[in-house]
């Protein structure tokens, strides 16, 4: 089976992380499909929203280490995780997501682009960026300040503390804590709300609500060249061999 899947349900895109042995790490075709799948929901006025969905108990655990490492040892750096990046921020369809357990690095940032989010108790968020020598990315150094207020923002990018659950949705990261089993049913149900209002009217609210995307897309530009850099510093190459030799042990 395929590492994302993309499926309809009536009005609904479904794109769900299907990589649960590799805790939904994702790859650059990964980000590839995601990407590919919001902007053609963008082109499709059949689709009036999407919705994000992972595995019982992990939602995804940010990118491969694979990838990383890569262009830590100096391979070039392939464009599509800012494709994605750039679909998640100026998408024009409404985007829900689903997450049941671990949301980590991107899988954390991916969510203050969505429209709803909703967890279940079990859910966590973090991003530990500097721990592995890196910086904050997808806009997060922008969007988190003004959702959350400077200080969570900082305990969740700089610290890396995990959040949970409630405390998510105490920042503004979630909208709704629902029990597990009902977790994708109450998210597709907003999210079929979403896709059978009237689209224009739709289309104006939500932009008005997001405001200028121009303004995050140039921060994660911004984010990005620092990231790219990042990832070919010492200490970034030391952090990871220090992660991967802790894994393997």
């Amino acid at each position: 089976m395929a590492d994302i899947e993309v499926a309809r349900e009536g009005r609904v895109q479904i794109i769900r992380f299907n990589r649960a042995d590799k805790k939904n790490a994702i790859t650059r075709a990964m980000y590839k499909t995601m990407a590919d799948a919001l902007v053609a929901a963008d082109g499709d006025e059949s689709i009036g929203a999407s919705l994000m969905l992972g595995q019982p108990d992990v939602f995804t655990s940010g990118n491969d280490l694979a990838d990383f490492m890569a262009v830590a040892m100096g391979s070039e750096h392939g464009g599509e995780v800012g494709e994605y990046l750039k679909a998640i921020a100026t998408g024009t369809k409404p985007l829900v997501a689903a997450v049941d357990g671990l949301a980590v690095g991107v899988g954390c940032t991916t969510l203050m682009h969505c429209d709803l989010v909703y967890a279940s108790p079990r859910a966590w968020m973090q991003t530990p960026f500097v721990d592995l020598g890196l910086v904050p990315e997808a806009g997060s150094s922008l969007i988190a300040p003004r959702l959350m207020g400077h200080q969570r923002a900082f305990a969740l990018l700089v610290m890396g503390e995990r959040f949970s659950a409630e405390q998510a949705q105490q920042a503004g990261l979630v909208n709704v804590v629902v029990a597990s089993d009902d977790l994708e049913a109450h998210a597709m149900g907003a999210a079929e709300r979403l896709a059978s209002k009237p689209p224009e009217a739709l289309a104006i609210s939500r932009k008005l609500i997001r405001g200028d995307r121009d303004e995050i897309v140039a921060r994660i530009l911004e984010e990005s060249e620092h990231f790219k850099g990042r990832l070919k510093s010492d200490e970034a190459r030391n952090a990871f061999m220090a992660f991967m030799q802790k894994k393997a042990k």
